[in-house]
């Protein structure tokens, strides 16, 4: 049964109604209603005052579409290959611990919507079903999401498991070698029920998040373990030892996002981790042009993705018009989760990918590939000199 059953206040999994809920925010807004406190807020939350989780959203808004008019937007096709692999739209599912917080089947669930809609679901390291029971739920339709451990047994037992169950990717995020202030957590002493736990982690003894006086048993779970001594030769190392393309998540810069490629990374994710780690830091979007300039005519060694504050397909359309291949949905698909289950996953999936079709017919265009930059203007602060 989900979480939050207790509380409940609307239909349970296969019953969502779909008439009342018309966007992104009003899932938010029904699992606000459904989770406990401590769950909801350790999803919202971010790092400090959270201006980073604002201007995540706020950006979108101070970028203006500029439609091409008379175009034949007849056919429609929103299909793109990402590491070869065909999916229906540019949209994949973001890596989020900790699934069970928000219903009882928590990733599995997700999973198979992801299947369900031909789209890819990145599996974090701290989930609360096994990488192999997600893989089986999803085949060929997995990414795994690595953190690194100062016992780097545990990583090479991870990558390792990860091939094995069939996973597609390996995600290494780089931008978390400790956790970011989250007061919210700080508040609410953030830890997992009794029932809940990291069990990728079971094998090592680290499997639990237990309660942590007037702290977050999280951050004190990642300052005992995470390898803090992370570097670009780690890289090196996770991508010698990975059968599998390495992409690299966290990345705002450029000079970045070449070191990456010279390391052996297949693909860059730009994000700040959802404005949870830096507060006051530069948004993905905003960092998107710079990256997508310096890696200019290597697309064929490299993707480029982008996440953060995605909950419009319009959001969609301009990362994708400033070099994304694809964007990354985080937070949304734990508020249509706890709402529910995979039914709502799916629709919540599904009405980004009606909004961005809208969007691209009403823009003149009929694949991804027909979105440019010329189709925004863009703030001062990101024009390109």
């Amino acid at each position: 049964m989900p979480v939050s059953k207790s509380k409940a206040k609307s239909p349970a999994v296969g019953g969502v109604d779909k008439q009342n809920i018309h966007n992104l925010i009003e899932w938010e807004d029904r699992a606000r209603e459904l989770l406990p406190q401590m769950a909801y807020d350790y999803f919202a939350g971010g790092a400090n005052d959270e201006e980073s989780v604002k201007r995540n959203r706020q950006i979108y808004n101070e970028i203006l579409i500029r439609p091409r008019m008379l175009c034949d937007v007849s056919t429609r096709d929103l299909s793109v290959k990402v590491l070869g692999q065909e999916i229906s739209m540019p949209l994949l599912i973001a890596p989020t611990a900790f699934h069970g917080l928000a219903h009882a089947g928590g990733e599995v669930e997700t999973a198979r919507a992801a299947k369900a809609v031909n789209t890819i679901m990145t599996l974090s390291t701290l989930s609360n079903h096994s990488l192999e029971d997600v893989a089986q739920a999803a085949p060929h339709h997995m990414w795994f999401q690595l953190y690194v451990y100062k016992d780097r047994e545990i990583t090479k037992e991870l990558v390792s498991r990860a091939a094995a169950a069939g996973y597609k990717a390996i995600v290494v995020t780089v931008d978390s070698p400790i956790l970011g202030r989250r007061e919210r957590d700080l508040r609410n002493c953030f830890h997992l029920p009794d029932h809940l736990c990291a069990v990728n982690l079971l094998g090592h003894g680290l499997a639990a998040i237990g309660k942590a006086d007037n702290h977050s048993g999280l951050a004190a779970h990642i300052a005992s373990l995470y390898d803090t001594s992370l570097s670009w030769e780690s890289l090196k190392w996770i991508v010698s030892i990975s059968k599998l393309p390495v992409l690299v998540k966290g990345i705002l810069r450029a000079d970045d996002a070449l070191m990456a490629l010279e390391h052996g990374a297949r693909g860059i994710i730009v994000s700040n981790h959802g404005g949870r780690q830096i507060d006051t830091c530069v948004s993905p979007l905003e960092a998107l042009p710079e990256i997508a300039r310096a890696l200019e005519g290597r697309q064929a060694e490299i993707e480029l993705l982008m996440d953060g504050g995605i909950r419009r397909g319009n959001d969609i359309f301009k990362a994708l018009a400033l070099g994304a291949k694809a964007v990354m949905l985080g937070r949304p698909i734990i508020w249509a989760l706890a709402t529910g289950g995979g039914e709502a996953v799916i629709q919540c999936l599904t009405m980004l990918k009606q909004e961005l079709e809208l969007t691209m017919a009403l823009s003149g265009c009929s694949t991804p590939r027909d979105i440019t930059p010329d189709l925004l203007k863009l703030p001062l602060h990101m024009r390109s000199n």
